[in-house]
């Protein structure tokens, strides 16, 4: 199924202005606050326009950690993407081809289905249009184009066998869409359920004290205003810097003298709409214990501080300690486990020719 945007905004205006009431909540009533702001992980996000299916999600992972989806056999999905670091590379900024430094933070793909759109900048619609865009990036993967990314993937049997597996009754299988599918299918299967979902579901034991703090914090100062529906994030696209540019918000953390990068206008980039600027993706907030460092430009690495910040570029206000020690303390919650099957590397298929290489690479 497709995910939808969840209406959450307006709940956690709702939230916001009940104020002390939520903090003073009991349990059952706090718990019907967050039923209606977040959910629980599904066990699939999938889309009808590309199922989920077994030799589908078994092909996807396979390439996922396949090198030579990338011009010099050296970079795959999961170089970026490390599964075993939840997903990311725990860089500001990922190393792609020929050492090259990307512009923006590489995010989790855990859970990352449930997202409205991809990219910070929201350019892409769902996983199957995204993973078509790292491949043939010069800077990420770099594959000259996608007719010769196909013909390197064609060039081992064992692949040509299971696109036809996953693919069945298509005259060309393989071709570079349906790689693109077979990659994000087996990425609508990482979801990664943790102690929050068991407490959604009736679990009063599965949250501590100062966990269930931490919630009624998140749900009080508007957090759930952007970081709503499933993944506690991903559904919706907003101003990085309501009341104070992140620029400079960030400024003490990163470093004196000077701003974190060059400021990234966000998806203006993408629109060349001025009411665009400084717009992206309200990241996930699922095993952000787990995914630093954060933002877009990954110039921050403390959760603490990042969380702070946060309060002072959106509602232009400073988190007491105790607010933030309780808000530390809900993230270890949303710390999830990964799919063991994910975990295991796969063993990838021969080629029976020399691997297509451009002659002047």
């Amino acid at each position: 199924m497709r995910i939808l945007k969840p209406l959450v905004v307006g709940l956690a205006i709702v939230a916001v202005a009940a104020g002390v009431t939520i903090a003073q909540t009991q349990p059952d009533q706090l718990r019907q606050t967050a039923q209606a702001l977040f959910a629980p992980l599904p066990e699939v996000a999938d889309n009808p326009d590309n199922p989920v299916t077994r030799p589908k999600v078994t092909l996807g992972k396979m390439l996922f950690y396949d090198p030579r989806l990338s011009l010099s056999g050296f970079v795959s999905c999961n170089s970026c993407h490390n599964l075993a670091t939840y997903g990311v590379d725990n860089l500001p900024t990922s190393i792609g081809h020929r050492w090259a430094v990307g512009p923006r933070n590489s995010p989790t793909v855990l859970n990352a289905a449930l997202h409205t759109v991809q990219f910070w900048d929201g350019r892409a619609k769902d996983l199957e249009e995204q993973a078509q865009g790292p491949i043939v990036n010069p800077i990420e993967m770099a594959i000259p184009n996608q007719a010769f990314a196909v013909e390197r993937v064609a060039s081992m049997p064992e692949y040509v066998r299971r696109f036809a597996s996953a693919f069945p009754g298509e005259a060309q299988p393989l071709n570079y869409v349906n790689i693109a599918k077979a990659l994000a299918a087996f990425q609508r299967t990482l979801m990664t359920p943790d102690r929050f979902d068991s407490w959604l579901r009736g679990n009063d034991a599965a949250l501590s004290a100062r966990e269930l703090a931490g919630l009624q914090t998140f749900i009080a100062q508007g957090c759930a205003s952007c970081h709503g529906g499933p993944a506690l994030g991903g559904n919706n696209m907003a101003k990085f810097g309501v009341v104070e540019s992140y620029w400079e918000a960030t400024r003490d953390v990163v470093g004196i003298g000077g701003p974190t990068m060059p400021i990234d206008v966000g998806r203006f980039a993408v629109t060349h709409n001025e009411a665009d600027l400084y717009i992206f993706k309200s990241p996930s907030l699922r095993n952000i214990t787990r995914t630093y460092p954060y933002f877009h430009d990954g110039g921050v690495w403390s959760l603490r501080d990042a969380t702070q910040i946060m309060a002072r570029v959106q509602f232009g206000r400073d988190l007491s300690s105790e607010d933030l020690d309780n808000l530390m303390a809900f993230y270890q919650a949303l710390e999830g486990r990964i799919p063991p099957y994910a975990l295991a590397l796969p063993i990838l298929p021969p080629s029976t020719q020399q691997t297509p290489r451009p002659s002047n690479r």
